[in-house]
Parts: C-alpha cells; structure tokens; sequence
C-alpha cells in the first residue's frame, strides 16, 4: 500500500491516536490473540498471492478529509490474523487486522457469483437480531483486484470487547483468486476514519466512542517462533510488557489517514542511496507482510547486495550472499538496524521490481 514516494513497513508495535501513557493489561485493555500456520510451499504461494494484492490496494494517500484478548495467527509469516464475531448470536470470522486501511468487511451470505465467498464464513443477516439494514453500496479497489458490497449495522466482538451498532460491509463481489487463496474471510482496517470507504467510522474509533478501552492505543506482538504456540497479540488499550524490552521510540505521525510518518534516508552498508537524503514518507502497515519501496531505490540496494536479474523484474536471494547487514533506515534520530532475517519470509525469495515486495516461491 501506500504511494511511489515512500516505503511500507510490516512490523507494527505501538499505534496512539493521541500521544497517551501506556497500561500493563488491567482493565480498560482488550487482547487479540494472533494464530499461526505451519510452513508448506503451497502455502507460501498462496500467502505471497494474497500479500501481493494487500501491498497494492488503491487507497487516499494524499486525500485528507476491560478486556478481552484477540489471538492472531502467522500464516506463512506472511498474513497475521485473528477471529471476530459479527451479530446476535455471534458469527465467527477470521480478520486481517490491517493500519493500512479503515473499513471492516466480511463476505456476505448473498455473494453467490465469487467463487471466493463460497471458501470462506459467510455473514447472515437474518440470524441475527442485532441486526440493523443500512444497504449503502460499498466498493474498494485493489491494484489486482476488487471487492463489492453493501453497508450493514450489528455488534461486533473481539476478544471480550463488543462494539455496539458498528456499520461494516458485505462483500457480495470478491473476482479474482486473491480472496480464494486468502485464510482470511475479511479485513479490519486500523487505519485513520481519513481514509475509510463511505467515511464510515472504523470499528477502533467506536470502541473509543464506547469507552471501552482505558487508553487511545493499541499494538501488536507478531511472534516469529514458527515452534510457537501463538502466532502473536493485539491489544486494545496498551502494551502487554511481558513482549518487549527496554523503552519504546515514538515518531510523530505526518498526516492523519494511513500510520504515516517521516524516514530521514536509506543507507546500505552505513552509505545513503542518496534516494531519500531529503526525507521520505512511509507508512507502517500491518496488512502487508513486506518492505515495499520506489523501483529506484530497491534496485539500488539489489545492486548494493549483489542480488542479479534486476533488470528482468525478478531478483533471487540467496542467504548466503548477504552479510548480517542489509539495510539501515533511519527514523526521525533512530536507526533500525535490520538483518536479513528480519523482513524475509523464508530462504528463497524475490524481489518483484513492479511493486517492489519480496515474494516468496
């Protein structure tokens, strides 16, 4: 996601609406818990399809306008997600949760024409009584893709948090094979009510509204332990400390829509790329798996690693040609150091120039 001027970034840790002090995890504090998958080659075919449509969705950058815990599941270390339940009694759904969009969605009992809707949990009105008709239409485009709805009003659950008469979309439309090889029903976008479809107000902005978290935060622990019994967290209402060390770096947000902020420059091997010495943009987005950027500057740091077949669009990396140090991004006065391990998905992996994502085969 995410425009031609700056790069997206997978990993999400601590995300404010306003600048607040951080809970332990009494009350006011809502978990997600984040599931995991176990690794198979159709597997990471099918999560770096998926990945690739969530890392080009069509969105507005640039266009302003007590608890419970949500376990969250790895999917190939490539899609991160977790349940919730929509209506009275509650229907169950697999979600991405995604900061780099706004809208909730899940497929609708009426999508009878995509073959997806038919692989995943369907959302039936009439089951519920919470129910409440809106009937707006809705749509989202993606770079591959589409999705096509309508609005519709009812409780929705996560964890032990119930936000009351949140309006959300079904998807009666899901073409293409994205959706049909996603292990996800549908997405909860995290991102700012700028840019939400229809402006409808995202599902973290009522459970504000609702007062039912003590603090305007929430953050995700992503486990990369494939051994492990969780996939990762997502806590409503502060940070568990029991998944971090030390103190945490705040940079400001730039511009209410997508979790954007401001990256001084690229370095590879201590050096600027000289791409991004006046500033860039980025985003930090949870519904990508990938470290996304410019064609210019990824092809320099290929260049830089000694990765081939750049010109082609396809670059194979090998582990073995890298030293530990990859790229250094340097954030407001910080400097991320991240080795190779840190962004790739599994051993083999390319790099596709045209989006500029790491793909895995």
């Amino acid at each position: 996601m995410g425009s031609s001027s700056g790069f997206v970034g997978a990993a999400v840790v601590v995300l404010m609406l306003v600048v607040a002090g951080l809970t332990d995890g009494a009350a006011g504090v809502g978990r997600v818990g984040l599931r995991r998958k176990r690794l198979d080659r159709q597997g990471v075919r099918r999560a770096a399809a998926a990945s690739r449509v969530r890392g080009t969705h069509v969105g507005n950058l640039g266009v302003v306008g007590g608890g419970g815990d949500v376990a969250l599941e790895n999917y190939m270390d490539a899609q991160y997600y977790g349940v919730i339940e929509i209506g009275s009694p509650k229907q169950e759904f697999t979600v991405v949760f995604d900061t780099g969009s706004s809208n909730l969605w899940v497929p609708s009992s009426k999508c009878l024409l995509s073959l997806a809707c038919f692989f995943h949990h369907k959302y039936r009105a009439s089951k519920s009584t919470s129910y409440k008709a809106d009937g707006t239409s809705f749509a989202i485009q993606y770079g591959t893709g589409s999705m096509e709805g309508f609005l519709s009003v009812d409780d929705v659950t996560l964890g032990d948090l119930t936000v009351k008469e949140q309006v959300f979309a079904e998807a009666t439309k899901e073409p293409g094979v994205t959706f049909l090889a996603a292990k996800m029903d549908g997405i909860l976008g995290l991102g700012f009510k700028e840019i939400s479809v229809n402006r409808v107000t995202p599902v973290w902005y009522n459970m504000l509204n609702q007062k039912l978290v003590k603090e305007p935060v929430f953050s995700f622990w992503l486990n990369r332990d494939t051994e492990g019994e969780k996939g990762g967290e997502l806590v409503f209402g502060g940070v568990d400390p029991d998944h971090f060390k030390g103190e945490h770096t705040y940079t400001p947000v730039t511009r209410k829509g997508y979790w954007q902020f401001d990256m001084g420059d690229v370095l590879v091997g201590g050096q600027s790329t000289g791409f991004c010495a006046g500033g860039c943009s980025a985003i930090a987005d949870s519904g990508t798996s990938l470290l996304a950027g410019p064609t210019g500057i990824v092809a320099e740091i290929n260049h830089a690693i000694g990765a081939t077949g750049v010109i082609s669009g396809e670059c194979k990396l090998v582990v073995e040609q890298y030293g530990d140090l990859i790229i250094q991004m340097l954030m407001s006065q910080v400097i991320l150091v991240m080795t190779f391990n840190s962004f790739c998905i599994v051993i083999n992996c390319y790099i596709a120039l045209r989006g500029c994502h790491v793909l895995c085969t």
